[in-house]
């Protein structure tokens, strides 16, 4: 399975501007048909339009709520400056996309934290795929050790933004990225090394997609 993660900074380019470009985001990360891709910081809005532009099946989590109870009225005032507003009234949360090659036994949604969950899928397979973000700062650590503990027996790829750079308290998992918080880990299945992606490979009409990288790695 080709796996990967991308924190989409809500849409944003480097430097933000007032457009967004969610859509050419889920297109460029899915246009090449891998298998699973873990999505975080995903506008709420969003969630019913990725599997027409990823061509995947699309299992969504909500972490952050719309400030507004509405993620229509958020996505309608962010569109006034992105990058200035990003998900302060849109909501954010995650997303798994899945090629429709694969079969979904069970879905879980578990909270790590604060407006912070993890969400999980078992394949048919008997894999287990989770998908988080865990909080910046102090309690980044608590919330990764949250994560692993939520994680059940058998084989599991856990793709995501860590918010702490290696090395980590692993055990049984493959060895992390060195110095990225962008992770994709594996137990129990065999796998590459996880490689972020150049810049250039993330760059569409000279903007620079997203503060953070694309993580990929083959597993099985």
């Amino acid at each position: 399975m080709l796996v990967r993660t991308w924190n989409l900074f809500h849409g944003n380019t480097v430097p933000p501007e007032r457009q967004a470009y969610l859509r050419e985001m889920i297109e460029l990360v899915s246009a090449d048909s891998p298998d699973v891709v873990c999505l975080q910081e995903v506008p709420v809005w969003a969630f019913g339009k990725l599997e027409r532009w990823s061509g995947m099946h699309a299992i969504t989590a909500v972490g952050a709520r719309p400030l507004l109870g509405s993620a229509g009225v958020g996505r309608w005032l962010t569109e006034l400056n992105h990058g200035l507003l990003r998900s302060a009234v849109t909501g954010e949360g995650l997303a798994v996309l899945l090629s429709r090659r694969l079969e979904i036994r069970e879905e879980r949604r578990d909270p790590i934290g604060p407006n912070r969950v993890l969400l999980g899928v078992v394949l048919t397979s008997g894999t287990f795929v989770g998908d988080f973000h865990v909080t910046g700062g102090a309690v980044a650590e608590e919330q990764f050790r949250r994560v692993l503990d939520l994680v059940p027996e058998g084989p599991a790829v856990l793709g995501g933004d860590v918010n702490l750079r290696p090395p980590y308290a692993l055990e049984a998992y493959s060895q992390p990225l060195a110095d990225s918080i962008d992770q994709i880990l594996v137990r129990g299945l065999s796998s590459t090394p996880p490689v972020a992606w150049p810049a250039e490979r993330r760059r569409v009409n000279g903007k620079l997609l997203s503060d953070h990288a694309p993580v990929e790695a083959t597993v099985g």
